[in-house]
Parts: C-alpha cells; sequence; structure tokens
C-alpha cells in the first residue's frame, strides 16, 4: 500500500480501502495499491497546515520563489519517471503530449508563480498617505486542492496551475490526488517533498492524500482551518463540494463543464467550410476530446456550404483514428451523455458506437439538432458528453442564431469563425456582444483548445463553467487572488507593517493616493 505525505513524513493512511488506477490503453489495473484516508488523515493534515500557515508568515516571497524553483528542477531532474507513469496511467503519449508539452508547461507555471511570489507585484499594494491606510493581498489559509483527471501534470493537485498559484501566494496546500493517475501525483509529491525540505520550508506546506469518501471530501472544505479550495472535475462532484463550502461561508474556485460554443457565420462558411471542417476535426479530436475547452457545440446556418461542412466534419470524424479515454468512467459517462442528447432528439450525423473493447473508448461522434430543437430543449441539449463528440445546431436565420446564444449556459469559451473580407461583419456585430457575456474567452477564427499560460488569459466564466465568473485558473499572477484575502492595516507603525508594505521594500506596481488622487507607480 502506497503511503500519505502528512506533516512532512510519508506514512500509513488510516483506511480501510484502497483502489488501484488501470492503464486506459489495456483496461488492465496497474500494479500499485492506493488507501482511500478517513477523516483522521484529513484532520492530521488540517492540523498540520494550520501550524505551516503560522510558519510561512514569517518566510518571504523570495523564500517561497526559491521553493518552487527548486521544485521544477527536482521535476525535470525526474522526468523520464513521471512521463512514464502518467504514460501509464492515461494512455497519454509521451514525446507529444506528456514530454514534450505538459511536462515543460508545468516547470515553466512553477517558474512563472516563483516569479510572482519574488516580485510581490500580484498583491497589488495599495496606499493612502493621506489618511495613513495601506493594503494589499496576503494569503488565505490551507488550500485544498483537487485536480482533474485530464491534465496530470499541468493541473495536478500537487503540480499544476492551482497548487503553484496556492503556493506563491503564501500558504499550504493539501492537495487530493485524482483516482485515475494516483502514482504520476505520488512522484510529484516526493519531488515537491524534497524540495521543500532542501529549501527549509514548514513541514505541512505541501501534503498528500488519494482519496477520501465524499463525506469527508465535503467536511474537508468546509472545515474552519481551510482557507480556499481549488477544485477542477466534473459538475455533480463539484457542486457538492462547492454547497459544504459555501454552507460554511469557505471560498471554492470550480472549474465544472463547458460546451465551448462555435459560431460560423454565412461568408466564412462560404468561403472557407473546407478549412474549418479540418480545424474542428483537430480541435475536437485531439487528446480524444478530453479538454475543458473542447468545442463540444457548433453553431451554424443551413446552406449548400453548411451541408458541405457537415459532410466533410462526417468524413474525417469516420476516418480519423478513434484515441483512448481516460477511464472506464470517462467511457461509460460519454456513452450515456450521448445517449441522452440523442434520446431529446439529435440525430446521429457519425459515431455513437461502441469502439476497441479492449481500451477505453467510443467512436468520434458527430450529432445534429435544429435550432427549434435546441431551443425547446437548451438545458438537455447543452448536456457535456465529455470526449470526442460535438453537437451542430442548424439555424434558418441570425434571429435563430441570437435565440440560440440567449440559451447558452455559462462557457470558458465562446468563437466566432467570420468572413475575412468583412462581409460578415454586420452579423458579428449582431451577436458577438451576446456570445460575449456567455463566455469567459471570446476567440474569433480559432480553435479554443490552446489555453496559453500568459498573464492575460482567463481561464474561467459564467457558472457552471466556474463557480465564480471574476477569477481565472490559468495566467499568473491574476491566478493567485483566488487564494488571497484583502489585508488592510490603518494607523500601523511603519516598523509594524508587513515587510512587503514598507516604504523601502515595495516592489512592482503600487497604488499611491496623495491629497485625494490615485497614481499608479511602478517600484522596482
Amino acid at each position: 500500500m502506497q503511503q500519505i505525505l502528512i506533516a512532512g513524513q510519508w506514512r500509513d493512511a488510516n483506511s480501510n480501502k484502497s483502489f488501484q488506477a488501470s492503464n486506459p490503453a489495456t483496461r488492465e489495473p496497474l500494479a500499485n495499491e492506493y488507501p482511500v484516508s478517513t477523516w483522521e488523515d484529513c484532520d492530521a493534515a488540517l492540523t498540520a497546515a494550520a501550524e505551516a500557515t503560522v510558519g510561512l508568515r514569517s518566510i518571504s516571497g523570495g523564500q517561497i520563489a526559491e521553493f518552487l524553483e527548486t521544485y521544477a528542477t527536482e521535476i525535470e531532474n525526474n522526468a523520464d519517471a513521471i512521463v512514464d507513469m502518467a504514460h501509464a496511467e492515461t494512455a497519454y503519449p509521451k514525446p507529444t503530449r506528456l514530454a514534450g508539452g505538459e511536462l515543460p508547461r508545468t516547470t515553466d507555471q512553477l517558474r512563472q508563480a516563483a516569479n510572482a511570489a519574488r516580485t510581490g507585484n500580484w498583491s497589488v499594494p495599495t496606499i493612502d498617505t493621506a489618511a495613513g491606510i495601506r493594503s494589499q493581498y496576503g494569503a488565505i489559509g490551507p488550500v485544498a486542492v483537487f485536480g482533474p483527471n485530464n491534465f496530470p501534470l499541468a493541473f495536478g493537485s500537487i503540480s499544476g496551475g492551482d497548487f503553484a498559484s496556492a503556493i506563491a501566494a503564501g500558504n499550504p496546500v493539501i492537495a487530493k490526488a485524482n483516482s485515475s493517475h494516483p502514482g504520476t501525483t505520488e512522484l510529484f509529491a516526493r519531488c515537491a517533498h524534497q524540495a521543500a525540505q532542501s529549501t527549509g520550508m514548514p513541514a505541512g506546506m505541501v501534503q498528500l492524500i488519494y482519496r477520501t469518501s465524499h463525506p469527508d471530501g465535503e467536511r474537508l472544505v468546509a472545515d474552519a482551518r481551510i482557507g480556499a479550495t481549488g477544485y477542477t472535475g466534473s459538475r455533480h462532484a463539484g457542486l457538492q463540494l462547492k454547497a459544504a463550502a459555501d454552507a460554511a461561508g469557505k471560498p471554492i474556485y470550480l472549474e465544472l463543464s463547458s460546451v465551448n460554443p462555435i459560431v460560423i457565420l454565412p461568408q466564412a462558411m462560404e468561403q472557407q467550410h473546407e478549412e474549418i471542417a479540418t480545424e474542428f476535426t483537430g480541435s475536437c479530436l485531439m487528446g480524444t476530446g478530453q479538454f475543458c475547452t473542447n468545442p463540444g457545440l457548433v453553431v451554424v446556418l443551413k446552406s449548400d456550404a453548411t451541408n458541405s461542412f457537415i459532410a466533410a466534419v462526417s468524413e474525417q470524424f469516420a476516418a480519423a483514428p478513434v484515441g483512448t479515454l481516460l477511464s472506464s468512467g470517462v467511457e461509460s459517462s460519454l456513452e450515456s451523455n450521448l445517449e441522452i442528447l440523442v434520446d431529446a432528439g439529435a440525430e446521429i450525423v457519425v459515431g455513437n458506437t461502441p469502439a476497441d473493447s479492449d481500451r477505453y473508448c467510443y467512436a468520434n461522434t458527430l450529432l445534429k439538432v435544429t435550432a427549434q430543437q435546441f431551443i425547446a430543449d437548451p438545458e438537455t441539449m447543452q448536456t457535456e458528453a465529455f470526449g470526442n463528440s460535438s453537437l451542430l445546431v442548424v439555424t434558418e436565420s441570425m434571429d435563430e442564431v441570437n435565440a440560440v446564444i440567449a440559451c447558452f449556459e455559462g462557457n470558458l469559451t465562446g468563437c466566432i469563425y467570420s468572413a475575412t473580407d468583412g462581409s460578415d461583419d454586420a452579423a458579428y456585430d449582431q451577436i458577438a456582444a451576446n456570445l460575449q457575456s456567455k463566455v469567459g474567452r471570446m476567440l474569433n477564427d480559432k480553435m479554443p483548445t490552446g489555453v496559453a499560460v500568459s498573464a492575460a488569459m482567463n481561464h474561467g466564466g459564467p457558472f457552471p463553467a466556474t463557480g465564480h465568473p471574476g477569477f481565472t485558473a490559468v495566467g499568473i499572477p491574476g491566478s493567485l487572488l483566488r487564494f488571497a484575502m484583502l489585508q488592510c492595516y490603518d494607523n500601523v507603525r511603519h516598523d509594524r507593517l508587513p515587510a512587503s508594505l514598507r516604504d523601502e521594500n515595495l516592489n512592482g506596481e503600487l497604488w499611491r493616493c496623495v491629497d485625494g488622487n490615485w497614481t499608479r507607480e511602478n517600484i522596482n
């Protein structure tokens, strides 16, 4: 049985159950067994994290940056083992997806977080000289991070963006591994533990448990010792955690579900339907569709060019290799959610059949409905069939396009394809503002799958894409603010201020008020 990491020690879990990950490419269980922790482990982790919170108050942003940078180097030193384990647990390709994509993204965002911790510019120091008031964002306290199944490295609970942001903001993290890739998470935890020891971090700053019962997970996010929670995963489980956290008044930042609508305007379809069909197929089937930004819904206007587009996508879906899904749960969920759409009236264009029985997979699937069908039952028609599938909504007019958009739930992304010669501009102006209000990131003439680690990125959006539209899970320093609280100091003596708010130590950008006039200064 694999051990958990609590209070700076690898030890046996308090557990009466265990689980194994499986190899998606073979359906066979992998060798290692992992414990399902009881509340005693959660309680011990919370106690250690609370103690680490106190210890972190005397640790500078530069020291936290040193930990993050050392951790990134440890990951690179153990890259082969991490990639091998992640490949076994996810069936993702080693050279392209894992070693060449997710792993460098992971270390890059850790180093970006280190830079934010070192400069402190994420904390938005603000000084009202006349009133004698100073404020900034600071650490909120222990953060629980629940990682997703689809990004074992770059979004992992002890390696991904939520982890990096929480640590950079000065918080300890209790990581809850995803059951699809516990071995990968364990390897990251060992790297993080080594980095924490070598840089003198508090013992409870980085902790790992693999799984809990649902009631214990809800109890964890609602505990008085928790500062905030970051969660990426299914809507059903996320909303249960949200209800528990909300009832206790604890912040929880959720990434839940998104169909990421694409709207293709008439002249773009006329001029570029073949190219758009190829771009769409590539985006929709990339990683077997297991991206939170997968284009799961496409709105088109009825025309001969649209018929050609649908025929081209159908042909490409049928010809493309069927990728491997992450788990039996993803496979069964995809099949059942496609069944929900078909039972609600969606027409099968291609696919919607089981595929290779030797691995977790399902045929590349394209469904189609009319605008009127969609408008009559928008909740059902926006069922997220997570995986290699998408739904076409065929409209008769721009008025119907707008009516469909008006029914959209909140999404991470939304995209409009329009003609390059300006002939779609009037149609674009008619719908753009409506779509913008439904999404966190608006794209033009570009599929949404990629999420750049950029300070300008918003990987968020209105509910149910996330639990709060004002925050991003990707993009440093903005992502740090989820795990921070606004701290204000009124008439506090200068030597009692946090070091980061003393005049001699201010770094980065500062808002200063002098005689009622606010100015933004760059202090370096």
